[in-house]
């Protein structure tokens, strides 16, 4: 497609439906996909608009995908993308939600930053340690992530970010300020199924650092014009591969010397 305004918007409606109540998103018309990343984010853009109008909320954290070498060889995407998380889908601690409002819910096992300060990009690009002073809390925390495809693997990566790669809502876990004492890389992250360990990674899986996919994602932002701003809250990347749901489970997750969250499916 072309970078032409009714057709990204045209583009954001067709990945509005599954969203909004519809069936499995298919593979776009030739005519609204996009062919470039650029074209994606702007997708994106007008997908929120959408959202919003329909009584999402307002997007109030981020999410970065594609962050570890588990997710990347899993969606065979070889570097991070981003996407929002609208605050009617943001829990906190442990929640209990219903299969029946998903497609195909799925898990990730995740460290989230929250923000104490801006991070407007006006001097140079930021780097893992720039970035650290402008964290004011980490938590563990679970990325609920939605198959609502007929076919994901047939769609390219410009088209997962035009409809946020896959997420559906987070679990927040406690807020832990005194982070800076931890050794991010060293945190191991579990996630349990109906208490038995069923996979585990390391901060060192996220770039080789939590905060190197910060950095990304805060000169990202500044590309885009779109800075991070204090208050909002950064899901990391996924230390395990995505597990999807297709029964009732309570689903936990624990990462060393940070919150735990849980889910219960039903």
């Amino acid at each position: 497609m072309t970078v032409d305004t009714a057709q990204i918007v045209s583009a954001a409606e067709f990945l509005s439906q599954a969203r909004l109540g519809g069936g499995p998103t298919q593979a776009p018309p030739a005519d609204l996909s996009p062919e470039t990343e650029a074209e994606g984010y702007a997708i994106q853009d007008a997908l929120h608009d959408i959202l919003e109008r329909a009584g999402h909320g307002q997007p109030i954290g981020h999410k970065i995908g594609c962050t570890t070498p588990v997710m990347q060889a899993f969606l065979k995407i070889d570097h991070p993308c981003s996407g929002e998380v609208f605050d009617s889908t943001v829990f906190q601690e442990s929640v209990e939600l219903p299969l029946s409002e998903f497609h195909r819910i799925g898990v990730e096992c995740e460290i989230a930053a929250r923000l104490g300060t801006d991070l407007p990009g006006n001097l140079s690009s930021y780097t893992r340690d720039s970035v650290g002073d402008a964290v004011s809390a980490l938590m563990g925390a679970i990325e609920l992530v939605d198959d609502r495809y007929e076919d994901y693997a047939a769609l390219s990566a410009p088209i997962l970010i035009g409809d946020d790669f896959f997420n559906a809502g987070v679990v927040l876990g406690d807020e832990q300020t005194a982070w800076r004492e931890l050794d991010l890389a060293a945190i191991r992250g579990t996630l349990m199924i109906d208490g038995v360990e069923h996979a585990s990674g390391f901060g060192s899986d996220i770039l080789g650092d939590p905060l190197e996919a910060l950095a990304w994602l805060a000169n990202h932002r500044v590309q885009m014009r779109k800075p991070l701003r204090a208050g909002t809250f950064v899901m990391l990347g996924s230390v395990v591969q995505t597990v999807f749901f297709d029964a009732p489970a309570r689903v936990s997750v624990e990462l060393t010397g940070l919150s735990q969250a849980e889910v219960r499916f039903v």
